[in-house]
């Protein structure tokens, strides 16, 4: 993703995305572990978490059991109106 800040970012869709990430640990194939990511990413395909979990099969030795999402949009419609601050008499 490039360097846009957050807001830039959730004006054009993106939202909150957090993964758990559980995979089996390397040296003790019957344990899992848990790994939590979060970045700003487009649902509902998530390609930020798409191209973080294909990093993950290349280059990581931990294999995946699963993953759960959940995301949030940060901004919505409702909060970004226009209103008054204040008003000169």
């Amino acid at each position: 993703m490039s360097s846009r800040s957050p807001l830039a970012l959730q004006l054009k869709g993106y939202r909150l995305a957090t993964a758990e990430i559980c995979y089996y640990l390397p040296d003790h194939p019957k344990l899992l572990q848990t790994y939590v990511w979060q970045d700003y990413d487009l649902a509902p395909r998530y390609p930020e978490l798409v191209r973080f979990l294909d990093f993950w099969v290349r280059e990581i030795e931990g294999r995946l059991h699963s993953v759960r999402l959940t995301g949030k949009e940060v901004i919505s419609a409702a909060e970004m109106r226009v209103g008054t601050l204040f008003q000169i008499q």
